[in-house]
């Protein structure tokens, strides 16, 4: 009975760690989901494109191996020990003929983000952002970078600090942010010179018909009348509030 029991407690002792560890993988995974949201990815008459953006990332490094979205491998680039190591060696000799190297500065999204805590992994996938670029029609090119930690790192490490290490490669872009400021100051800017005419119109004094003023100048003043009564030497502009008689071509009387 007692070595039942041993047995029991070994086992429970031995699954306990990995169940902790799965917890934390999926909470890690989740938090990093909802900093880095996911582009969709799907194919049309013209190819693969993206027609659902995620966050847009910048490329730090140059390294990122680009392959066709429909690539089976990718050669994942690596950063590990705060050191970026490029995609190459043999499996990108093997794809030379068709794909490139992502260059810094150029937009991304991210497609799928794997945590694996066992093995102190983060896997990041992205997608070219060929608007971005003005690539038409679009390439969807794809690459991959593994952020490898120290063993059992990511057991314990915070979320903010699993994102410094990926803004290391691929940095949240703040080109959204930027033309959310320059529309709001070019509204402002489209806003000044309206308030400025308003200020100057309620300053000015407002025009007023005067007796002996000519049908030219009160129309100048009133705009066309909506109608015209001509009787004998008078002459009768009707507005919508007010009523001008003219005689002998010249306002004899305002009602």
């Amino acid at each position: 009975m007692r070595h039942r029991v041993c047995i029991g407690i070994i086992a429970l002792a031995m699954i306990l760690p990995a169940v902790h560890a799965l917890s934390q993988a999926v909470s890690l995974q989740e938090q990093l989901i909802a900093q880095y949201q996911v582009a969709k990815v799907k194919a049309d008459s013209s190819g693969y494109g993206v027609v659902d953006p995620g966050t847009l990332l910048t490329i730090q490094k140059n390294g990122v191996l680009a392959v066709p979205w429909r690539a089976m491998t990718m050669c994942p680039a690596k950063y590990q020990d705060s050191a970026f190591h490029p995609s190459v060696g043999f499996c990108a000799g093997m794809l030379k003929d068709v794909s490139h190297y992502f260059q810094i500065g150029e937009k991304v999204y991210p497609t799928k983000i794997d945590v694996n805590v066992n093995k102190a992994k983060v896997s990041f996938t992205v997608v070219a952002c060929d608007s971005c670029s003005g690539t038409n029609p679009p390439t969807s090119m794809k690459g991959e970078v593994v952020f490898q930690f120290a063993k059992g790192y990511l057991e314990k490490a915070g979320v903010g600090d699993v994102e410094d290490a990926i803004g290391k490669v691929f940095l949240i872009s703040e080109d959204s942010q930027q033309n959310d400021s320059q529309n709001q100051g070019n509204g402002s800017g489209q806003q000044a010179p309206q308030q400025q005419e308003a200020q100057t119109q309620q300053q000015s004094e407002p025009a007023t018909v005067q007796l002996g003023m000519t049908t030219d100048q009160v129309q100048s003043i009133l705009g066309k009348p909506q109608k015209i009564f001509n009787v004998g030497a008078k002459q009768i502009y009707v507005y919508q509030d007010v009523k001008v008689t003219f005689q002998n071509g010249k306002v004899a009387d305002v009602q």
